[in-house]
């Protein structure tokens, strides 16, 4: 199976085009603006440095291809709250462009990357599909617009589609050192650090954080058995941990007491997220998630050799 891989050089990507290219001919497209292209030294794949929203690259690697694992954005709520428009245009439009090449090759699968941020302001949790989605930033609203392409193309063109709605993944490559890091490298760069932990808000606020090898397995087993929806699925176990939950985790792995920095909360942020996880049980039912203590354990070892400089970068 020949398996194109947008967003290929960023934290998520990098980790499908390690694992796809044991079984897979991959080929990878990314622009670089938040991906780095040396996440994915060592990996056996083709690679177009190029945007999804430029025809003439994305056509060049999407050829031959049999499945789609499209993961390409401008990642993080607050990002798409300085700009939205490049939010728009990369998520919306670029995942337009992805479906309209997918069309044009032989009854690909194509797997997309939506977000739990969809689900927004709705409080009902914990969140299952079915739900209104009340996005709460031009991220969440850019990401819904997305997954509804998904099925619409698929209702309209009889493309075979599967969007996930990926709740908090965290794990190695994904990484601290700028104003959009992701809650996890945040906390684990300030611990490692001996700085203290930035916490927006009280730090009561809950996630279903997904380590990254956990969404990885999912979409590997899906590429392998060909699954397809007609509608999202949520990529999460059910767990709710808050950021004082985190912190504790790692106060225990640490073996050390971390000082807490609290700030205003971020406009955009929903304050508490689990997912149901009945569907994705029953689509992919011998997935084995890793817990939020075993991960953190390996993204703090990754973060630690990280910090001494013997990882490259990610976003």
């Amino acid at each position: 199976m020949r398996v194109l891989v947008t967003g290929a050089a960023g934290f998520i990507g990098s980790h499908v085009c390690a694992r796809l290219s044991e079984d897979h001919d991959v080929v990878g497209i990314d622009d670089l603006s938040t991906g780095d292209r040396s996440n994915l030294d060592g990996i056996d794949i083709e690679f177009v440095e190029g945007s999804i929203l430029d025809p003439d690259a994305l056509a060049t690697a999407a050829s031959g291809a049999d499945s789609v694992v499209h993961l390409a954005a401008i990642p993080s709520v607050p990002r798409s709250m300085a700009n939205p428009l490049a939010s728009h245009d990369a998520i919306v439009t670029g995942t337009l462009r992805v479906l309209e090449v997918a069309r044009a090759l032989d009854d690909p699968l194509v797997v997309m990357a939506s977000s739990s941020s969809v689900y927004g302001a709705n409080p009902e949790l914990p969140k299952h599909e079915r739900m209104t989605p009340m996005p709460m930033s031009p991220y969440a609203g850019a990401k819904l617009a997305a997954e509804q392409y998904c099925t619409t193309w698929s209702r309209c063109f009889g493309l075979r589609t599967l969007p996930f709605r990926f709740f908090n993944v965290y794990g190695s490559r994904q990484t601290p050192g700028h104003a959009y890091a992701a809650v996890v490298p945040a906390f684990v760069d300030a611990a490692l650090a001996g700085r203290p932990i930035p916490v927006h808000g009280d730090g009561t606020q809950s996630r279903d954080f997904t380590y990254v090898g956990t969404v990885v397995d999912v979409i590997a087993d899906a590429l392998r058995r060909d699954v397809a929806t007609d509608g999202p699925v949520n990529l999460a176990f059910g767990t709710r941990s808050t950021l004082l939950d985190v912190i504790e985790l790692l106060e225990t792995q640490l073996g050390r007491e971390l000082e807490r920095e609290h700030s205003t909360s971020r406009v955009g942020d929903v304050p508490h997220s689990q997912a149901d996880h009945t569907l994705l049980d029953e689509l992919f039912p011998t997935i084995v998630p890793t817990s939020l203590d075993d991960g953190l354990r390996d993204t703090v070892a990754w973060m630690t050799s990280y910090l001494a400089g013997d990882h490259a970068p990610s976003s």
